[in-house]
């Protein structure tokens, strides 16, 4: 009961805050067919900006940081990635009605990171004044990459089944030469690395970081848009998805507080990188992931796995889950 009143009094929290403000706003203003449209060049610049100063403020923290202390938060980011992709498969993929190729496209989204739902969370934890490891936000490739290619590695070998009758063999590869040339991962990976070998403290301090706040709300609302059209495309499928959407970013983020929780005991990580483990494990990919699903899986039907992710689960996260692990982080750690 504590809990629930905790994230009820941070969830009415959130819905005055900016960001989710911006959210539901796109929603609407796509609800009633508006003509607004947020050029596509703008929307990348937006991404391109909050990425390369997740990715700045990433790399500076490892630079300062203790390397034994990032290896089992990384390690076990790898175990939660691939696990939900597993967890899935057994589950979500083999309910009546859900094609395998579709369930695992959705799951390796699921299980991979959310870039806005990761902004998001850190400047909700940057305004409460809980204090997270810097480093925390860019092990987002160690959970991002390795589910997508589990997901698209499983789907591939049922399709190979499926077609030939018998066991096959798929290069992997090529899938992670792939994932890694995707354009999010591309910008943060080279946030990282030029905050890790170079001193870009005064750019962060004076561009990067002053225009976080502002650039996130544009896409918030680009965001709140795509998801209400994405919505509308869910309505044709399994009723399964919709419930997945909601139910499987709790489940994920409970695993990933539970990681969280064993890295804390273990190596000290903060609860403030707890709360941001498990957001990051509960949030689903809505920026690189969906190009890379549909070029590893041309099987699958973009209006499952995209809706369901982009539709409802990124959406899910920002309103419901953020304020619920901040509301559960509260309670476990007394802040």
């Amino acid at each position: 009961m504590e809990v629930l009143l905790e994230f009820f009094s941070r969830f009415v929290d959130q819905l005055q805050k900016p960001v989710l403000a911006f959210l539901l706003a796109g929603m609407v203003v796509s609800a009633f067919n508006s003509k607004l449209r947020i050029p596509e060049a703008i929307y990348q610049f937006c991404v391109f900006m909050l990425l390369m100063r997740i990715g700045l403020k990433g790399g500076m923290a490892i630079r300062d940081g203790n390397f034994l202390d990032m290896l089992l938060p990384a390690i076990f980011c790898v175990l939660i990635g691939i696990g939900i992709v597993l967890l899935g498969s057994v589950t979500l993929a083999r309910l009546p009605g859900i094609k395998k190729d579709d369930a695992l496209a959705t799951t390796g989204l699921f299980g991979a990171v959310s870039g806005s739902a990761l902004a998001v969370s850190m400047l909700t934890l940057e305004s409460e004044g809980i204090f997270f490891e810097g480093w925390v936000p860019a092990l987002y490739p160690f959970m991002d990459i390795p589910a997508l290619i589990t997901a698209i590695i499983l789907a591939n070998i049922h399709l190979a089944k499926q077609k030939s009758g018998s066991h096959v063999k798929v290069d992997i590869m090529p899938i992670i030469k792939d994932c890694l040339r995707g354009t999010a991962l591309t910008v943060l990976i080279i946030g990282v690395v030029l905050g890790l070998v170079t001193k870009p403290d005064s750019v962060y301090e004076s561009f990067f970081n002053p225009l976080f706040r502002g650039f996130l709300s544009i896409l918030m609302l680009v965001s709140g848009m795509e998801a209400y059209s994405r919505l509308r495309e869910l309505k044709g499928v399994a009723h399964w998805y919709i419930t997945y959407a909601f139910l499987g970013p709790l489940i994920h983020g409970l695993i990933g507080f539970g990681f969280g929780y064993i890295a804390h005991l273990l190596v000290g990580l903060s609860p403030g990188g707890v709360i941001m483990l498990a957001i990051i494990a509960s949030s689903n990919s809505d920026i690189s992931g969906p190009p890379t699903v549909r070029a590893g899986i041309p099987s699958a039907n973009p209006s499952v796995y995209h809706g369901t992710s982009t539709g409802l689960g990124t959406v899910a996260v920002i309103a419901l889950y953020v304020p619920f692990f901040l509301a559960l982080g509260g309670i476990v750690f007394g802040f």
